[in-house]
């Protein structure tokens, strides 16, 4: 009997052979790692999926409140703004310290570029992360001069609309997300019926 792993003819034929094996395991487990990561983005740049949808109970938020919620894995703030905060916002002083003071940019619905940036100018709903590097900024209102948010990271300052005042390291104001409100009820991810509103493409997030 021959012995072929001492025939030094077969020597390449084998090393081949465990190269192949070696580069088709390492494909198979590179495969299985990458493919359920690759199908969760799939899955999470819908903006219809059920599951991104999520109802918010507006009847127990004070004026002068704020909740924060999570959306597709963001938080998102929903506050509800006094009237005193409405009349803030309105302020030609503060239109004139904001960066877009108009909603020009692609940060938020049709039926949010206004000067609330909202569908009721009661409810302030808006992704809560700083469109600088991405942190969360803080709910710091200042009476009578309608700021509302400060980055803790950078110092980019954020009305009580979103919006982002000059002179902030943010560029953007805070985008607003897809919602609706009936009744007492907000449902963040659905715009309300006709709206064509794409939140994979606002500017920056």
């Amino acid at each position: 009997m021959i012995d072929e792993t001492d025939d030094p003819a077969a020597q390449p034929v084998r090393r081949d052979f465990l190269t192949l094996l070696t580069v088709a395991t390492a494909s198979v487990g590179a495969a299985a790692f990458v493919w359920p990561f690759l199908d969760s983005l799939n899955g999470a740049a819908g903006d219809d999926v059920a599951d991104s949808r999520v109802d918010v109970d507006l009847s127990h938020l004070a004026p002068g409140q704020q909740i924060v919620v999570v959306w597709r894995g963001d938080p998102v703030f929903v506050l509800r703004r006094t009237p005193e905060a409405l009349r803030s916002l309105q302020d030609p002083a503060l239109a004139a310290q904001l960066r877009d003071p108009r909603s020009a940019e692609y940060q938020q619905p049709d039926y949010a570029e206004n000067w609330h940036r909202s569908a009721v100018p009661e409810f302030g709903v808006m992704v809560g992360i700083c469109t600088h590097l991405g942190c969360v900024p803080r709910f710091r209102p200042r009476p009578g001069s309608g700021e509302g948010y400060l980055c803790p990271c950078h110092g980019s300052r954020f009305d009580l609309a979103g919006r982002v005042l000059a002179g902030s390291p943010a560029l953007y104001n805070l985008p607003v997300p897809p919602y609706v409100i009936a009744g007492q009820t907000l449902r963040i991810g659905e715009g309300p019926p006709g709206s064509r509103f794409s939140f994979g493409n606002i500017v920056r997030l």
